[in-house]
């Protein structure tokens, strides 16, 4: 019996179903994902005040080592939400407003939506 209902969950469940949403839900949950994590939060924070940095400047900022700054800069880069332009041997990090006025209309949308119907 518990074999048939494993077989169950991996054959008809998956692990994501993310083929089962539309285009923009996956994008939006990527995003939010990808910002999921107070370290990343702080990054974006810091790149709102520079125009933009590279590694070890945010290494300075955070109290984290310099190989976790580099894991969370890959997923915020991976999720697009941040660029990387190749400066010498560092890539200088900067934050991508084309991804941020994507989740802008997401959040105006939804802002709107839930005074609209919100008892």
């Amino acid at each position: 019996m518990y074999r048939n209902i494993a077989i169950y969950k991996y054959k008809y469940m998956g692990i994501t179903k993310s083929e089962a949403f539309s285009t923009k839900q996956n994008e939006i949950a990527t995003l939010l994902k990808a910002l999921a994590h107070p370290a990343r939060i702080a990054i974006i924070d810091y790149l709102l005040t520079v125009d933009s940095c590279i590694c070890g400047d945010i290494v300075n900022e955070l109290p984290l080592a310099q190989p976790t700054i580099s894991q969370h800069l890959k997923e915020l880069k991976n999720a697009n939400i941040i660029q990387g332009s190749i400066e010498g041997t560092a890539i200088c990090y900067c934050i991508n407003p084309e991804t941020i006025s994507k989740m802008q209309t997401y959040f105006e949308m939804l802002n709107q939506k839930v005074h609209k119907k919100c008892c």
